[in-house]
């Protein structure tokens, strides 16, 4: 596998994927949509353009968790995969934690920091942003 490819997983092992891209944006998302769908306190993300990701096995099951966003997951043991939102069509966050080897990256940033639990500190020399840019 070459330095920019990466691949992962879920809990099961029914879906496995291939990033094929330097994983250079990943942040910790703090807002309640993403702790209530993951069942965490934070999901890290990995941003990469769409054409970069690809299934290498299974077929994930979408959900639209707003107007604009569809959360992506394995139908068999549910864990979260990716999301997909129209406001960066190009590009698909895919959970850092279902990574084969997530211990070799590093978050960047906070992202809706405002929304974080008051009683968390993570990380905090990294740069936070109240919402989100695209």
């Amino acid at each position: 596998m070459s330095r920019d490819a990466h691949s992962g997983a879920c809990l099961c092992g029914g879906i496995r994927y291939r990033i094929t891209a330097p994983l250079r944006d990943i942040a910790h998302c703090h807002c309640s949509m993403c702790r209530r769908n993951s069942g965490g306190i934070v999901t890290t993300w990995v941003t990469v353009p769409r054409a970069d990701f690809v299934l290498s096995q299974g077929e994930l099951k979408s959900y639209q968790s707003s107007r604009s966003t569809h959360r992506q997951f394995c139908p068999d043991c549910g864990a979260l995969i990716a999301l997909f939102t129209d406001l960066a069509p190009e590009s698909v966050d895919v959970t850092v934690a279902t990574l084969d080897h997530p211990e070799d990256h590093r978050p960047h940033r906070h992202i809706w920091f405002r929304d974080r639990l008051p009683w968390l500190d993570l990380d905090k020399e990294l740069p936070h942003e109240d919402g989100e840019t695209y």
